[in-house]
């Protein structure tokens, strides 16, 4: 359920594509049921997941738990006044922004993502979250790519990777 897509974006970095799972009825409602359940076992009640493939599987999740969904957004993508936070990736650099008002204290939040790399962009989530007031109290993602240590930045945090390279 998941391609290899050698030198995308770039030379020298191997893809994991998604999509396959995404086309296969089964596989995609297996892999939402456990982030649900992962979900349920936390007490979470916001979805929170980075563009883009955060928020096919987090408004899915979201419907399933009668739960919030909040977009985590690349800067200026949104309306309102936002908070943006900048990190680096395994292949360059980047920043995400948050509605300021999108989670309170008192939340909380399960962040949802396809993919676990370098923990980067979680990593930003997180410091949205919390800059917010807001309790991360899960990570759920598809893929996690041991070799890159993704992890590492996310001690102290419950998390459920599906598939591991």
């Amino acid at each position: 359920y998941v391609a290899n897509v050698p030198d995308f974006p770039k030379e020298g970095i191997l893809f994991r594509d998604i999509t396959p799972l995404l086309s296969n009825a089964d596989a995609f409602a297996y892999s939402i049921d456990q982030i649900v359940d992962f979900a349920k076992k936390h007490q979470a009640n916001v979805i929170c997941g980075p563009e883009a493939r955060g928020f096919i599987f987090g408004t899915s999740i979201a419907y399933a738990l009668n739960a919030g969904f909040v977009p985590i957004r690349i800067p200026g993508k949104l309306p309102r006044k936002a908070v943006t936070y900048s990190y680096d990736l395994e292949y360059g650099s980047n920043s995400l922004s948050m509605h300021e008002d999108a989670v309170k204290s008192g939340d909380r939040v399960l962040i949802v993502d396809d993919l676990l790399a370098t923990g980067g962009t979680l990593e930003a989530t997180i410091k949205l979250i919390e800059s917010r007031g807001a309790e991360v109290v899960g990570i759920a993602c598809i893929i996690e790519l041991d070799e890159l240590q993704g992890r590492k930045k996310l001690e102290g945090y419950n998390v459920l990777s599906l598939m591991h390279y």
